[in-house]
């Protein structure tokens, strides 16, 4: 029996204004994603992969088309409902991390906790979560520290311990490797597989590394 589509794209299109021009990123792209699939989107820089990531992420909207998740159209909804809506369904793990210098490890990994409807001062059983996750990446001993005193690879891991701490339906990671050496990168995606394989999560990986593509069930080029 054919799964249900969990994420669904129909005939994507989306351009930006530049100083010379109207650059025309994505022109009718489609695709379909099963839930608790891991997808590989590939292509040259340029390409609009990381366009891509953020429209399906619910980041931003498309210009034409729909994008759908278990059939709810999410960028035709208010930015209140969609921002909610990826506070509990969606954890993105940024190229560049996006950590907050000011504050420590913990309260990096404990700040999606805040989107949330039902956000109160965070209490034992969050924070207890929140030390579960970064003990699982290695990073327990660096509760008190900045992002500044972490390494690349510390900060990458603290990265995907904070898009995990609400327990989403689907992770995204764009390039998750792409600023580490190759034994740090490979420890990341350990790290980044196996926690999607433990709560059988739909994760989309945005990358240019064939070697991250042959760990996915599924690779799809622009």
């Amino acid at each position: 029996m054919t799964e249900p589509t969990f994420i669904e794209a129909v005939n994507l299109q989306k351009s930006y204004a530049m100083p010379h021009g109207v650059v025309d990123v994505l022109t009718g792209m489609s695709l379909q994603i099963q839930a608790g699939e891991h997808v590989c989107i590939m292509g040259a820089s340029g390409s609009g992969k990381s366009t891509l990531m953020h429209l399906l992420a619910g980041l931003d909207t498309p210009d034409a088309g729909d994008v759908l998740i278990e059939g709810e159209a999410i960028h035709r909804w208010k930015e209140s409902r969609r921002a909610n809506f990826r506070a509990q369904h969606i954890g993105v793990v940024f190229q560049n991390y996006h950590l907050l210098p000011d504050l420590n490890v913990l309260e990096n990994v404990l700040m999606p906790t805040r989107a949330l409807k039902s956000w109160s001062e965070p209490g034992g059983k969050v924070v207890d979560k929140a030390k579960t996750l970064l003990d699982s990446v290695g990073l327990l001993h660096r509760l008190d520290h900045r992002p500044v005193e972490l390494s690349g690879g510390e900060q990458q891991r603290l990265a995907v311990a904070r898009a995990l701490i609400n327990e989403p339906k689907i992770l995204m990671a764009d390039e998750p490797t792409g600023n580490l050496d190759a034994n740090t990168g490979g420890l990341l995606l350990d790290d980044l597989f196996r926690l999607s394989e433990e709560q059988n999560r739909t994760l989309v990986i945005v990358t240019h590394d064939p070697c991250l593509a042959e760990r996915c069930h599924r690779t799809i080029h622009l």
